[in-house]
């Protein structure tokens, strides 16, 4: 792959959106303090001063973000961002889940539990980041990758963004124009800029939600490089070796989240 050739597609497909959306005064980008979150607020930083528009950065820790992603998202939020702030909302989180579990029973299941209070945080995130997207005339940037889209590893009304730059990269190829950029920094001797890119490539993927210890556990794999491998070979071969393999499982039961919503056919509702 040219990683170059992909990072000048990128940026010219963002700026030419902003060229035909004149009304667009800012993006707005959640900060996690994980790779793919990083390598968008770099793609869009140099774009954004091109069209004098402002890119908002929020980091927006809650509870279980562990302190070294909590300090690589300021890190990245202060070099790439035009306005950057780290706000806390576990106030509101708390209050949401009190308000919640007092109106309706609270699952017992720990780890049902998990992935249900991640849901809540990832929406909460959004909410605030479309809040302030609309408070500032802007446009929510999408963090997701394909690897994860594939996998459902994402929250329904949560992670989904208005303008998805890496959303059709795999993982492995995110990895790959990350490291290009990272080169590209050092070169222009844009040292810290690039040592900040560079903490979150070398960082265990995590959610963030305390769902497990990384990504790649939920997943149930032992790097991005197989899950790559393994979607695209199932995709190319409906009887691959790979059908019963958990992360297969794993796409195959998160079909839902890439059908929502479902709609019933006018031709159908009419007939």
């Amino acid at each position: 792959m040219n990683s170059a050739r992909i990072i000048k597609n990128i940026r010219f497909e963002l700026d030419s959106y902003l060229k035909h959306n004149l009304s667009l005064k800012t993006l707005v980008i959640g900060i996690s303090g994980g790779l793919d979150s990083a390598i968008c607020a770099a793609l869009a930083r140099p774009i954004c001063d091109l069209n004098h528009i402002s890119l908002i950065g929020r980091s927006i820790p809650i509870k279980t973000n562990k302190d070294d992603e909590i300090k690589r998202a300021k890190e990245i939020g202060i070099i790439f961002c035009h306005d950057f702030k780290e706000v806390n909302i576990e106030t509101l989180y708390d209050c949401t889940v009190s308000s919640i579990n007092y109106f309706e029973y609270e699952p017992q299941n720990d780890n049902f539990n998990k992935i249900r209070l991640g849901n809540i945080k990832a929406r909460l995130r959004m909410i605030y980041l479309y809040n302030l997207a609309y408070a500032t005339q802007g446009l929510v940037l999408s963090t997701d990758n394909l690897t994860e889209y594939l996998l459902g590893f994402w929250t329904i009304n949560g992670d989904t963004g208005d303008f998805g730059m890496i959303q059709n990269l795999w993982k492995t190829e995110v990895y790959k124009i990350s490291r290009f950029l990272v080169q590209t920094l050092r070169d222009e001797n844009k040292e810290i800029a690039a040592d900040a890119l560079y903490s979150a490539i070398i960082a265990t993927p995590t959610d963030g939600l305390g769902i497990t210890n990384s990504d790649l556990d939920q997943i149930g794999a032992s790097s991005y490089e197989d899950v790559d491998e393994i979607l695209q070979d199932y995709a190319s071969k409906p009887d691959s070796i790979y059908k019963n393999h958990p992360v297969i499982q794993r796409h195959l039961k998160s079909q839902f989240k890439r059908k929502i919503p479902i709609n019933i056919p006018r031709d159908t509702t009419l007939l």
